[in-house]
């Protein structure tokens, strides 16, 4: 009887270190794919409960500190992104300005174009 208790806790042993190494590998490879990592897709990609994702202490910080981890570079990206839509902003508004010269400058080329060709038809009559 003793003996069945024993390799009933066994198994028992096995199949949840069996579980913990197939969440960590869950998450291991959803970050290498650039997936997010919660509990919810670790559940869907493991085949584990989400009970058990939950209550196992070691995966659940595991998944809590990547999805930290993806949250900051998320911060940090926006951080980046924004400060290059305000540089593009001062390129925008720098290219306004060049082309309100160039249309003023191609206005008085015109007007020089058309007194030249008024000068012109008068010197031919």
């Amino acid at each position: 009887m003793a003996d069945r208790i024993k390799n009933l806790e066994k198994s028992w042993e096995s199949r949840s270190e069996d579980a913990k190494a197939r969440a960590i590998e869950t998450i291991r490879k959803m970050q290498a794919e650039k997936e997010l990592v919660n509990f919810n897709r670790v559940h869907i990609r493991s085949g584990l409960s989400k009970n058990y994702l939950y209550n196992e202490p070691e995966i659940r910080r595991c998944i809590e500190e990547t999805r930290q981890n993806e949250a900051e570079s998320k911060r940090i990206w926006h951080e980046k992104y924004d400060k290059t839509s305000k540089s593009k902003d001062v390129v925008i508004e720098a290219i306004k300005k060049r082309m309100a010269k160039l249309e003023e400058e191609n206005q008085k080329l015109r007007s020089e174009v058309g007194l030249l060709r008024g000068m012109l038809y008068d010197k031919s009559n």
